[in-house]
């Protein structure tokens, strides 16, 4: 096997320094100084004004997508697309243990049950195979929709996560779920810029969520995205987002609970600085992921690569150990000599807080928990 000394040093090379070598951080080499400068002179530096309106409309563009919602980051987004969707307290979410932790708060600030499913080892995301045997065994197609026969709950949505960047067989999912009348959601807060046969992610559900915290492929600090191909749905979401206000010259009128949910014009105005360069992030983060890719062929260790009829962003770049021991090693001799990597992350179910949510045997997502870790793949 390469020697973890060797990939430490090619890890180096590629970044031209000796110093600490971070996991992802940030690019600003394009407008960004002069469009937060012409924020702040406007004076609208709250989640009124232009650049709010242009973010919307770059992101409608990139996702290719009818209607684009701007709000404060992620997990919000997420949580916003599930109330849209109707999921109610009580409900069950069908989707991941192998994700960030913000999927199933997601769920959980709504009041739903995360039902956690494995994942597909080749997309480290959910399996259609998986959601397919639960459906089987625990689904009952009623004529509004689909609920656990076993719970009693409704089965209101299924949230599949693009870990990494990799999309998941949406495809098959999107099958499965129109079969059982369960909205599908998707998570796609790693995989601005990945394409599924063509089409970008976050185009293929009723909605898609989008992060644009620090460490993303663009960032604006802290924001976040609301897509769909439902104009009205996302009205409504814009609606929700703005405390649930009416239109009106001077009344505070609010019909139902809303959030506070919008992006600043402030972080807006450095996205869409941002999302200016994405064609050129994506070119630089792919053409690593091939030296990467090169480096490795000839080890003992995997790097991970985008699927058959994708195109992932490599937000995040990945290689998969032997198994624990050796994962563990490669993570304190890397860490140790100012590279910073890192493993992916624990199954939802380990944390306290969803111990008790239903679990299938999760084969796939365990073997993955030990072994994958994630190597720097800022842009160069």
């Amino acid at each position: 096997m390469t020697s973890i000394d060797s990939v430490i040093s090619f890890i180096k090379e590629q970044y031209k320094t000796e110093s600490f070598i971070p996991l992802h951080v940030p690019h600003f080499g394009g407008n960004e100084k002069k469009y937060l400068l012409e924020t702040i002179d406007s004076t609208f530096v709250s989640s009124v004004g232009a650049y709010v309106d242009q973010f919307e409309i770059m992101m409608q563009t990139i996702t290719q997508t009818q209607k684009a919602v701007a709000v404060v980051n992620g997990t919000a987004a997420i949580q916003v697309a599930l109330r849209l969707l109707g999921v109610k307290s009580g409900d069950e979410v069908l989707t991941q243990a192998l994700t960030f932790v913000a999927t199933a708060n997601a769920i959980a600030y709504q009041n739903a049950t995360p039902v956690f499913l494995d994942v597909d080892l080749d997309t480290m995301g959910l399996s259609p195979k998986a959601v397919s045997s639960f459906l089987e065994e625990f689904g009952e197609l009623r004529q509004d929709a689909c609920y656990n026969k076993k719970t009693g709950n409704k089965i209101s949505a299924c949230l599949p996560m693009h870990t990494f960047g990799f999309p998941v067989h949406l495809d098959e999912l999107l099958a499965i779920c129109n079969a059982w009348k369960i909205p599908l959601i998707e998570d796609a807060a790693e995989s601005l810029g990945s394409e599924y046969k063509g089409k970008p992610t976050g185009s293929f559900g009723k909605l898609g969520a989008f992060s644009f915290n620090g460490n993303k492929i663009v960032t604006c600090g802290g924001g976040g995205a609301i897509v769909s191909n439902d104009h009205k749905l996302g009205e409504k979401g814009k609606y929700l987002t703005t405390t649930a206000k009416i239109p009106h010259p001077y009344e505070y009128v609010h019909d139902e609970m809303g959030y506070n949910f919008r992006m600043p014009n402030l972080n807006a105005a450095l996205a869409c600085a941002q999302l200016e360069q994405l064609s050129s992030f994506l070119e630089n983060k792919r053409k690593l992921a091939r030296e990467y890719e090169s480096f490795f062929a000839t080890s003992g260790i995997k790097f991970r690569t985008e699927t058959p009829e994708t195109k992932a962003n490599y937000w995040l770049m990945c290689v998969e150990l032997e198994n624990k021991i050796e994962r563990d090693l490669f993570l304190q001799t890397t860490n140790k000599n100012n590279v910073m990597t890192r493993p992916i992350w624990q199954l939802m179910y380990r944390l306290p807080m969803y111990t008790n949510c239903y679990r299938d045997e999760q084969v796939n997502a365990e073997f993955l928990e030990e072994r994958i870790v994630n190597v720097p793949s800022s842009v160069r």
